[in-house]
């Protein structure tokens, strides 16, 4: 690259307008370094053009999908496909690798709201907070607020068992250090010290987490090994008292023993930002659970998220065009 080029930086959103709206702050971004020259185009085009467009582009800035593969396979002077996600198990990381192309994820751009999100679900299931605020919202008042006095319950002195101390999974950890709980994690990458301590939670291991934690978070992401990682083995090994979060990835669980568990008492509760399937069908029986909260998969919905994934996309992208390695790469596995 001569000093006075640039390199060329693809981004794909969903809309036109959404090329106008983010592409505005990702293109003011950029201008602060003045080394990358930004192309766009919409998930509303044909593949086709989608690739003329982007030939010559050294870095690819997207979401985490499935068709995006054929497109980065196509773009051979392709070095990085950048996701504005935490997960990136949609794309063909060992197909795009082989061509020479790394996958990073966002660098925990969503980490605080996705743990505070998983936090809010811990508390709104033990104060059953959804059906105080149906009731009310009814014109109700408390009408219609069920349960018994020892259904409702706080934090403390129960045990939250945190499976992923990584970006997100170590600020839940952070941030329930004051609700005098006692927090524990699972993963089987070993941290520095200094990253567990910070975090003021116990290593253990996973079989005694799922079979003592009063709450059970999932902080994964999803590949070949976490896939249905919490099924029936797990719900029956699980305290009948205790409350299943999972704001990571939908297939974590295996979602047909998770029903099951339910409607047997295996399990108390659970807290579901994500499904196997999205949109879930109308009919999924967890929508109606008693002791279930559902969100569509929006945990990371804060404007922080969006402005820390678009600095992480650009400063990732100038690392390509110094010649430097990428951040926050994503290994097939």
């Amino acid at each position: 690259m001569t000093t006075n080029e640039k390199t060329k930086v693809a981004m794909l959103v969903p809309t036109a307008q959404d090329a106008e709206v983010r592409g505005a702050a990702l293109q003011k971004l950029a201008s602060e370094n003045d080394l990358l020259e930004l192309v766009f185009a919409s998930m509303e085009q044909e593949p086709e053009e989608i690739i003329s467009d982007f030939s010559g582009a050294a870095a690819l800035i997207t979401v985490n999908k499935k068709f995006i593969n054929p497109i980065a396979s196509n773009l051979p002077e392709l070095k990085l496909l950048q996701t504005f996600s935490a997960g990136t198990d949609e794309l063909d990381k060992a197909l795009l690798l082989s061509q020479g192309v790394k996958v990073s994820n966002n660098g925990g751009a969503n980490a605080v709201a996705v743990a505070e999100h998983a936090i809010w679900m811990m508390v709104t299931i033990n104060h059953k907070l959804d059906l105080q605020i149906e009731s009310v919202k009814a014109g109700k008042w408390m009408a219609g607020v069920t349960g018994a006095t020892s259904e409702y319950t706080s934090l403390v002195d129960k045990q939250v068992g945190i499976i992923g101390l990584g970006r997100i999974g170590s600020r839940v950890a952070k941030r329930l250090a004051g609700w005098e709980c006692n927090v524990v994690y699972h993963d089987p990458i070993t941290f520095d010290a200094d990253y567990v301590s910070d975090t003021g939670a116990t290593r253990m291991a996973l079989d005694e987490l799922i079979t003592t934690s009063d709450i059970i978070t999932l902080h994964v992401p999803l590949d070949r090994i976490t896939r249905q990682m919490m099924s029936t083995e797990q719900f029956k090994a699980m305290k009948e008292t205790a409350v299943l979060i999972n704001t990571c990835r939908g297939p974590v669980v295996d979602e047909a023993a998770l029903i099951e568990a339910l409607r047997n008492g295996e399990i108390w509760g659970a807290g579901l930002d994500v499904t196997e399937v999205e949109p879930t069908p109308p009919h999924n029986p967890l929508i109606t659970m008693p002791n279930v909260v559902m969100t569509p998969h929006l945990a990371t919905r804060v404007i922080q998220s969006e402005w820390n994934a678009n600095i992480n996309a650009i400063t990732n992208a100038e690392r390509v065009a110094q010649g430097l390695e990428p951040d926050w790469v994503v290994d097939p596995v």
